[in-house]
């Protein structure tokens, strides 16, 4: 085994022995009431752990009828874990006595703060402790973990009885986040759940690959405010999607740092949260926006049910008027209805009362009379029919007294029974929902989406698992030479700045395709550059600094004579200086703006917006690690806003959308072989027309 690889088991190991532990150490224990030191003891009580339990604490002989240590030396054991209940000033040194004493783990809730001092800071103080005696450490600032598969709750906050387990893994960075979801009351079942704090050694990528190796682990659970360790982590959710394991996920703080520009335009588009949104496109990872959002498709993908076939959903509902809110509701997440069939829609109208519409969604309330008998049909019918991806009983799941089996709760129950596809019940108002009626239902296995628009969006995301999951393999692109790679490494290392001419060079040697360009010093010059190139021509400022040239009025386009380029010439070597390029003029067409964006953590991103002026106006944009295939460039082209434009309006023609997705692709395979010595690349416009597109300006930010 390589050194390498010896460290990953010692660590996997290392995490096994915390999150497993059977022999536990309390330093800080304590008899006074709700104190930390008695409540570590006491959630360890409250979750049944039936391991050996080992108080330290200088002030007590016995605690609960075991035997108190005075300090973890005379431990009689090298315990799997210590949990540290004890203050910043102390934690150092309880850190490093666990160490000593054999302790494979620690769990530390202090913020480990500390005045800045002329020596190395608290926080790298315990890491290189921990990290010498290759220790396991959740924390600091954190509130601990429970691990429900193995009765082990270890926090010093409080936790409810009530917290059953089950297949949801829920790792989060935010402690209240964490809390709130050990007290749902809606019966969410967790495996395992943990506050990762500062995750100063062990990280949420370490807690994600734990829990896939967990055969009770059916979706993962992710509140993010960054990622520590994004080579583990990229690895973690590859797994979870090599192991079809749901993820879900809420960065928290996606707008900070979103008003921070840097001169390229990309990596202003891309701001804190692109790199994110590339990473959770690339790996399948479903972003939520609020813990309403998560919690509902928390709950939907712990069924066992998974969208396989369909493109939309289909809904029944008891009101026209709240179906109503559903339809617009629904238009505006961009949630698909399913298309019906005609004989669907025959079989529905069979069933329903006089007068009442057969359609998805239905409205199926009519005079109240065997209204148990229609809703029942209408549902079978939908069930069988092929563009039908998923159900939803959308009703207000109000009070309805005993007997549970009758009205809506059996229909949802015979329903969830006849098919295979998933079933969910969604109630419009998370207030008028009955306790004792929903978690009925959830007994049996059927999701209850507690909110219109938060179970609107954990549908979408249950048809974009799907529709992830459906998707082809990579087919990776055709690489450059290896001699053009290795000559433009070697250029870009130099350090040296990248003008426009350079730039659209190294885009046309990565199979981009660029306008022809003739750099120029001299009017003379400029003529005989256009005549080459032939009539009309773009004459542009190559004067080094200017990197957005048409705010700096650097640009004059349809030039069509001699005598247009020497009077556009003039003028802007005059305002300008002398340096400039002349160009061929492009054919009419969309302009679209792609680009390279450097991110400190993921590295190298591809972006895709719409182009020209529009790049910053609309900031509509997308983007993906690279590299991408022809078929991941066109998904991106097509989740722009501004992608009808493509397909012609007004009278205008339908743009080469295949040629762009290549040209998009070659961009991929340079930001794969060069992203790591560039902060950013621009190419904005890229004209794409009937025939093909082409890059008339690039701007190359090289690493700083």
């Amino acid at each position: 085994m390589t050194a390498a690889g010896a460290d990953e088991d010692a660590r996997r190991t290392a995490l096994r022995h915390m999150l497993e532990a059977r022999s536990v150490a309390v330093v800080g224990a304590s008899v006074r009431p709700g104190s930390l030191g008695r409540s570590m003891l006491e959630e360890l009580a409250r979750g049944g752990f039936d391991g050996d339990v080992y108080p330290v604490n200088p002030g007590y002989d016995e605690i609960d009828g075991l035997r108190c240590y005075p300090s973890m030396d005379e431990v009689p054991v090298a315990v799997d874990l210590a949990v540290l209940g004890v203050a910043n000033a102390r934690i150092e040194r309880a850190i490093a006595d666990a160490g000593a004493a054999g302790a494979r783990s620690v769990v530390t809730f202090s913020s480990l703060y500390e005045a800045p001092g002329d020596g190395p800071p608290l926080t790298d103080r315990v890491v290189a402790i921990a990290d010498a005696h290759r220790m396991a450490m959740c924390g600091g600032n954190g509130m601990g973990f429970l691990n429900l598969d193995r009765k082990l709750r270890v926090t010093g906050f409080m936790t409810d009885e009530r917290l059953r387990p089950g297949p949801i893994t829920l790792v989060s960075h935010s402690g209240s986040a964490f809390a709130a979801f050990g007290f749902n009351d809606r019966s969410l079942g967790f495996n395992l759940l943990v506050s990762s704090g500062q995750e100063l050694v062990t990280t949420m990528a370490d807690y994600v690959d734990y829990a896939l190796d967990q055969p009770s682990t059916r979706v993962v659970g992710l509140l993010l405010e960054t990622v520590r360790d994004p080579d583990r982590m990229r690895a973690a959710l590859g797994r979870a999607a090599a192991r079809d394991v749901p993820v879900v996920a809420l960065k928290m703080g996606r707008t900070a740092g979103a008003a921070s520009l840097v001169t390229a335009h990309s990596g202003a588009l891309a701001g804190e949260h692109g790199a994110f949104e590339a990473l959770f496109d690339a790996y399948g990872v479903h972003e939520c926006r609020t813990l309403a959002e998560m919690a509902d498709t928390l709950e939907l993908f712990a069924s066992p049910r998974r969208a396989t076939v369909g493109r939309g959903i289909a809904s029944v509902h008891d009101s026209g008027g709240e179906r109503a809110m559903f339809v617009d509701l629904a238009a505006d997440l961009d949630v698909p209805f399913a298309t019906l069939s005609d004989a669907t829609i025959a079989r529905i109208d069979d069933a329903l009362d006089p007068g009442l519409e057969a359609a998805n969604p239905l409205d199926a309330w009519g005079t109240g009379i065997d209204a148990d008998a229609i809703f029942r049909e209408a549902f079978l019918a939908m069930a069988d029919d092929r563009d039908v991806a998923a159900l939803a009983f959308v009703v207000d799941l109000t009070e309805q007294g005993e007997p549970y089996a009758e009205g809506y709760l059996q229909i949802s129950l015979d329903t969830a029974a006849a098919t295979d596809k998933p079933f969910c019940v969604l109630s419009n108002l998370h207030s008028a929902i009955a306790p004792d009626e929903a978690a009925w239902l959830r007994e049996r296995g059927i999701p209850i989406l507690e909110g219109t628009e938060s179970g609107l969006r954990a549908l979408r995301h249950l048809l974009g698992d799907a529709a992830w999951r459906a998707r082809p393999a990579v087919v990776a692109p055709d690489p450059v030479d290896a001699a053009v790679r290795d000559r433009w490494r070697a250029r870009l290392a130099t350090g040296t700045p990248v003008g426009e001419a350079e730039a659209l060079d190294l885009l046309a040697d990565y199979g981009v395709p660029v306008v022809p360009v003739h750099p120029v010093t001299d009017a003379e010059g400029a003529a005989a550059a256009a005549a080459e190139l032939g009539y009309p021509v773009a004459l542009k400022t190559a004067a080094p600094g200017v990197h957005h040239k048409s705010d700096a009025g650097g640009v004059a386009l349809h030039l069509a004579d001699a005598a247009a380029v020497g009077a556009a010439y003039e003028i802007l070597a005059d305002r300008l200086g002398p340096e400039a390029l002349v160009a061929s003029m492009a054919a009419p067409g969309v302009e679209i703006a792609l680009g390279i964006v450097r991110d400190p953590m993921f590295g190298p991103l591809v972006l895709v917006a719409a182009g020209g002026v529009l790049v910053e106006l609309l900031r509509d944009r997308r983007l993906a690690i690279p590299p991408l295939d022809d078929a991941g460039a066109r998904r991106l082209i097509d989740g722009l806003r501004v992608r009808p434009l493509l397909d012609g309006v007004r009278g205008d023609p339908a743009v080469d959308v295949v040629g762009l997705a290549h040209a998009v692709s070659r961009l991929s395979v340079l930001a794969a072989d060069l992203g790591d010595l560039l902060d950013a690349l621009d190419v904005n416009p890229v004209i794409v027309g009937p025939d093909g597109c082409v890059a008339v300006d690039a701007l190359v930010e090289l690493r700083t």
